[in-house]
């Protein structure tokens, strides 16, 4: 496999890429923008949110969703660019993370169950689940570290990467959009995942940020491929025209209060034998 390209650089604390039309879009969490990446590297802001964290995906009408994590809400990007709310998740919590859609328009929205950056003691995360309608109920609990989420080509699995437990968690999706049967996906050893995304062979690869590496694993926890970088990755995608290409957000990492030097986030893309499904 080739080296991964960089596609752009000088960039802040970068995350949460989605291919959709092709295009690819992520978020700039230094500069709070969400930015769109053309195929000929014609780029700019589509939205700036004062937010953090600041992850985006796209329902099956193809309205971009945003997580306004600080105020609980859930934003749409309307035709003229303006944002509108969603839906409200403050009366569950506020400081949301991850967040992906699947095909019947289930929102699930997650978030860690402490400040990691005010230092406050660890507390496991959950995962709520936002219907259609706009109403929201936690659906998964006792998470040590939610973080990446992804739901498979069948609507009927969602995956959540677990960053403190060293693992890749998996939910049956039920009809009415709750969550069953928990169970371990894959146990990652020393792997620490971050953002997700699902291939057509029901592979997932994770995003590490301390071990810096892209890393593509089966159910179970056998390791298929892993890509090595000289910073933290954050998230990966698979897109491109025929979505063999693995997208990759990626980033130096000294920990917080700094969290990212500036200017050293990178969008980075390798092209990839197994082509992506499921979403994000």
């Amino acid at each position: 496999m080739a080296n991964p390209s960089v596609l752009l650089a000088d960039l802040g604390l970068v995350e949460s890429p989605r291919w959709h039309d092709g295009r690819l879009y992520f978020s700039d969490w230094t500069s709070r923008e969400i930015v769109m990446l053309g195929a000929h590297g014609e780029h700019g802001v589509v939205a700036h949110v004062d937010t953090l964290p600041l992850c985006v995906a796209w329902s099956p009408q193809g309205e971009l969703i945003v997580v306004d994590g600080r105020r609980g809400l859930l934003l749409c990007r309307e035709p003229d660019g303006s944002l509108s709310t969603r839906a409200h998740l403050s009366h569950l919590a506020t400081s949301w993370n991850d967040i992906v859609i699947d095909g019947r328009g289930n929102t699930y929205v997650n978030r860690i169950g402490f400040d990691m950056l005010a230092g406050q003691p660890f507390a496991p995360g959950y995962v709520a689940h936002v219907a259609p309608d706009g109403s929201a109920r936690v659906v998964a609990e006792g998470i040590a570290f939610p973080n990446g989420m992804a739901v498979t080509e069948d609507d009927a699995t969602l995956i959540v990467a677990d960053s403190y437990g060293n693992q890749l968690l998996a939910y049956d999706i039920q009809m009415d959009g709750s969550l069953a049967n928990g169970r371990v996906w894959a146990p990652l050893g020393n792997g620490v995942p971050d953002g997700i995304c699902l291939d057509a062979e029901g592979a997932v690869w994770y995003a590490d940020v301390p071990n810096q590496r892209c890393v593509r694993v089966r159910e179970g926890g056998e390791i298929a491929e892993v890509i090595e970088l000289d910073r933290g990755a954050f998230a990966c995608v698979l897109g491109g025209e025929d979505r063999s290409t693995l997208f990759i957000t990626a980033a130096e990492w000294v920990g917080p209060p700094v969290m990212v030097p500036p200017g050293t986030g990178q969008v980075l893309a390798v092209q990839v034998s197994v082509p992506g499904a499921g979403r994000p």
